[in-house]
């Protein structure tokens, strides 16, 4: 049995997902999300993440680390800027925890969760719900997103 965990990066909120299992086979998963308050400063946001990580690294000893990979909107370059500020913290825990880290593009993950790369959020949570055998809704949507990634981490899983 191997347990991945997914991050879907977010400075606002950064999602976490956990599955343990082999294949296709899931045996055990939870999920939550590490949500910063917009009236600290930056600095103090991106280590609230990254020590709130660093514990439930710690708490799971994941074999693989999945993260959703960098991404910027032309619209809203400095978005993007913060993203990759948070995404450098999440892999600074991984590297720290000693855990392997795969980097993923978000349509990567939602073509191979949904059939569809440019699926939406409610999409691909009604998709990680169906395979995890879920009635009620994931929420926040962070934390579905990173469940997806734990889930494609599972699926690709092979021992190093």
């Amino acid at each position: 049995m191997v347990t991945v965990i997914g991050i879907d990066p977010g400075l606002a909120a950064t999602g976490f997902g956990i599955v343990r299992g082999s294949g296709l086979k899931i045996d055990d998963f939870s999920f939550g999300s590490i949500n910063t308050p917009r009236n600290i400063s930056l600095p103090h946001r991106l280590e609230k993440i990254y020590s709130r990580l660093m514990r439930v690294l710690e708490d799971a000893q994941p074999d693989l680390m999945v993260v959703e990979d960098v991404f910027s909107v032309i619209k809203f370059p400095k978005a993007g800027i913060t993203l990759g500020k948070v995404n450098g913290v999440v892999l600074l825990a991984g590297c720290k925890a000693d855990v392997p880290v795969a980097e993923v593009p978000v349509r990567e993950a939602k073509q191979i969760l949904t059939g569809n790369g440019n699926a939406s959020k409610k999409q691909l949570e009604k998709a990680v719900r169906h395979l995890l055998k879920l009635q009620t809704p994931i929420r926040p949507y962070h934390a579905s997103d990173a469940m997806g990634l734990a889930l494609l981490g599972l699926f690709r899983f092979k021992k190093r």
